[in-house]
């Protein structure tokens, strides 16, 4: 990848619903990438290295059997990032989690892939301040993105 190039984005849907759109969540998540790439965090950041970025919508059911077996965790989680440039979003999280933050479920999944990118950029959420950090970021960037200011 040359430096003016980004990682593509491939999104799969492995979830029924219209309220997920692929376009519109690969559109968006195009637009939030590059503000990704600005924000840095404090650990190795493997995003700019990445020819292509890999998310998957899928249920509350399939991300708890990977949060199990990966993390020893048996419940389902919003998002799970692989440091091979891997995304997992629980659609059925996105749903039920979204309105109780002001967003549409689509708006709750693009937030969960944003908090993936930054992830993937070396941001981390495990202590503080760094996790308050984090959430800042990417709902600013989520705002913007929305907003159309790209």
């Amino acid at each position: 990848m040359t430096p003016n190039e980004l990682p593509a984005i491939e999104l799969y849907s492995h979830v029924d619903g219209e309220d997920m759109p692929v376009v519109w969540l690969k559109e968006m998540a195009e637009q939030a990438l590059p503000h990704c790439l600005e924000s840095k965090g404090t650990e190795d950041p493997l995003l700019s290295s990445f020819e292509e970025i890999e998310v998957s919508l899928v249920s509350d059911e399939t991300i708890a059997q990977v949060h199990w077996e990966f993390m020893n965790d048996p419940t389902p989680t919003d998002v799970i990032t692989f440091h091979h440039g891997e995304i997992l979003v629980s659609a059925e999280t996105a749903r039920r989690e979204g309105p109780t933050h002001g967003h549409t479920a689509q708006e709750e999944a693009l937030l969960y892939i944003i908090h993936g990118m930054l992830h993937l950029n070396g941001h981390t959420d495990l202590v503080e301040p760094e996790r308050e950090a984090m959430h800042r970021c990417q709902e600013k960037i989520l705002r913007q993105v929305i907003a159309g200011g790209g």
